[in-house]
């Protein structure tokens, strides 16, 4: 059940992406504005409901949870395995990641680490990762 979800999900995804692209074209959306922000969101959107209703029923260390190991699965495993899947096709995926979003992506683990290390949710710290990626997302726009 969980392959045939997994495969599922994959084929969504593809039939999301390319239902996408024309509108992405018509508005001059680049494409990596496309997948950091827009696709990003709409993939965690699930995590980001539930993590949001556990916060507002009060667990707060369990939304965070929710959100930050949705986060690390796909850096720790989903990544590597697309890397190494993608050696059976044409077009490879490498780890080679532009200085820039290397640099984002420091800044946000060290900052979310700085936020949620201490266990406790509070508004202003919540407010602060948001703004920290409007501002990712604005430096990508205009990348």
């Amino acid at each position: 059940m969980l392959a045939l979800s997994g495969v599922l999900a994959a084929l969504l995804s593809d039939w999301f992406v390319d239902a996408l692209d024309p509108a992405v074209e018509a508005l001059g959306i680049s494409k990596a504005f496309t997948g950091l922000v827009i696709v990003a969101i709409a993939g965690n959107a699930v995590e980001n409901v539930v993590a949001v209703s556990l916060a507002w029923k009060g667990n707060n260390d369990l939304a965070i949870s929710v959100v930050k190991n949705s986060v690390s699965q796909i850096a720790c495993f989903l990544f590597p395995v697309l890397v190494l899947a993608s050696l059976a096709f044409t077009h490879r995926l490498t780890f080679v990641v532009d200085p820039v979003y290397l640099g984002a992506l420091a800044l946000t683990a060290i900052a979310l680490w700085q936020i949620t290390g201490d266990g406790r949710a509070v508004l202003f710290e919540g407010l602060a990762l948001v703004s920290l990626y409007v501002v990712l997302a604005t430096l990508v726009w205009f990348e």
